[in-house]
């Protein structure tokens, strides 16, 4: 049942993040907060500027099971891929949070990220997996391959 992946996955990610640690040479590094449940986190990227490539990307932070899982989920699939990669594979996130419905065969680039597709029917949690996406795609929609800059 997909309802008992979802379960696992959160629980394993939430007890087990992966790139869970403050990224010392980070190139990026970005706030994000959802004042409303407390959820607070910090996304550092380091992007190989020759290459566009998303070398590193880690976080650290507070937050519900949910919120961490996802990052955990999203910062694994984003390492090592380009920036456009990265951008499409946020895309595709962001529709699988809240479009309802959404079919996931339009949605190939999500691989694990999938086991969130019906978060859409619980819009407080919605908002708590989307944190790491918004704050990541921030930095990279502000991101210049000429002028890499660390945010604040």
């Amino acid at each position: 049942c997909m309802n008992d992946l979802y379960q696992d996955m959160i629980l394993h990610h939430n007890k087990h993040p992966q790139n869970f640690r403050k990224l010392e040479d980070a190139t990026h590094e970005k706030e994000g907060l959802n004042p409303v449940c407390g959820d607070h986190l910090f996304v550092y990227l380091k992007i190989n500027k020759s290459s566009d490539t998303i070398e590193e990307i880690t976080f650290t932070g507070e937050g519900c099971a949910i919120s961490k899982a996802s990052m955990s989920l999203l910062t694994t699939r984003l390492k090592g891929k380009n920036l456009q990669e990265a951008q499409e594979i946020l895309g595709q996130y962001q529709e699988l949070l809240t479009k309802k419905n959404c079919d996931l065969e339009t949605l190939p680039l999500l691989g694990k990220l999938k086991v969130f597709s019906g978060i859409w029917q619980y819009p407080a949690r919605v908002k708590c997996a989307g944190l790491g996406l918004h704050t990541t795609k921030s930095i990279l929609d502000n991101n210049s391959a000429d002028n890499i800059i660390k945010t604040e």
